[in-house]
């Protein structure tokens, strides 16, 4: 049995669809990463999954309960991080923490220990005596991790955790998302890092529009949907770093991505080695000192940008969620 699974989820907010259809499943003690544009649909689909927003129709269960039959259950299985969560003026760390324990049900020196053990996972310790209201962005974002793993969840849905954190701040919390998969948490995080989400998800699940444009791993998406991805290089020359960009203008096949301190980084319309041989020889015929020219691999933004440019296009890219896992599949059968 999947920890996530939705079928053909719709929420409707008058004329506007906001979730058109959706269908995945995440499975148990892995780590799937939610992408879309501002807008695409993410916050309601993570919203109504946390049983705070009714879907219009379809079917949410998480762990094998119905979120809208069995809202107690679920809230019980999940740990819900927002993007943006209110706080209390007076009120320290620890008293914060010790307030949602107490809500939670905890009692006497059990919920002592919890609060304790929670705050040193979460590296609040140092923070216990400091007003919630009164912390960094990181250290407010440590205090919200710590607040929706109070119970143990099962299930941890954050919406765009690391948003607004400073570099150090998010490879504390790339971390402590590392050790909670470790653990066997399922985790489905929403977040425009899409580095970062390579580097932890097992899967990535991107939605525009309100419906899924692509579910699979990273390293598929980074070779590509198709051969239409092409290949990119990193460019370097001497003199004047616009020359690359104002050469791949006027030369077919090739498409300027970005300017670069000493060049640019551009991308062939083909992944055959003797296509990217014939365009650096043109570009030396051509007059550009070239000083290096390697080929770089395909990163998530790049992936993201082309299968949006697909959709726009009228050929979106035809995808597959990725295999269920043997239990899975087995109560599938079932």
């Amino acid at each position: 049995m999947p920890a996530i699974s939705v079928k053909n989820l719709t929420r409707h907010f008058g004329a506007l669809k906001a979730v058109d259809d959706l269908s995945f499943e995440v499975p148990r003690g892995s780590v799937c990463g939610f992408v879309g544009a501002n807008g695409a649909g993410k916050t309601t689909t993570m919203r109504i999954l946390a049983s705070l927003d009714y879907a219009t129709s379809g079917i949410v269960k998480i762990c094998g309960h119905n979120v809208i039959n069995a809202p107690a259950e679920v809230r019980s299985l999940i740990g819900w991080m927002p993007d943006d969560f209110g706080n209390y003026d007076h009120m320290t760390v620890i008293e914060y923490l010790d307030f949602y324990a107490r809500a939670l049900g905890y009692k006497g020196k059990e919920r002592q220990m919890r609060v304790q053990e929670v705050m040193e996972f979460a590296d609040l310790s140092n923070l216990s005596d400091r007003m919630s209201n009164k912390l960094s962005k990181g250290m407010t974002q440590r205090l919200c991790l710590g607040r929706s793993l109070l119970h143990d969840p099962e299930v941890l849905i954050m919406d765009e955790p690391a948003a607004g954190l400073d570099p150090k701040s998010r490879v504390e919390l790339k971390n402590l998302i590392r050790i909670l998969a470790e653990e066997g948490k399922t985790i489905l995080i929403s977040s425009h890092i899409l580095s970062e989400l390579g580097e932890m998800c097992d899967s990535l699940l991107f939605i525009d529009g309100g419906k899924i444009v692509h579910h699979g791993d990273a390293e598929s998406l980074r070779q590509g949907l198709d051969a239409k991805a092409g290949s990119y290089y990193d460019v370097q020359v001497l003199g004047d770093a616009m020359e690359v960009a104002n050469w791949a203008v006027t030369s077919p096949y090739v498409e300027f991505i970005e300017e670069r301190k000493r060049g640019g980084r551009i991308r062939i319309e083909s992944n055959e080695a003797e296509q990217a041989a014939i365009v650096l020889q043109r570009m030396i015929k051509d007059g550009l000192s070239v000083t290096e020219f390697h080929k770089e691999q395909r990163n998530l933004e790049d992936a993201f940008i082309d299968i949006l440019g697909q959709i726009e296009g009228g050929n979106g890219p035809q995808t597959t969620p990725p295999p269920l896992p043997p239990q899975a599949a087995v109560a599938t059968a079932e």
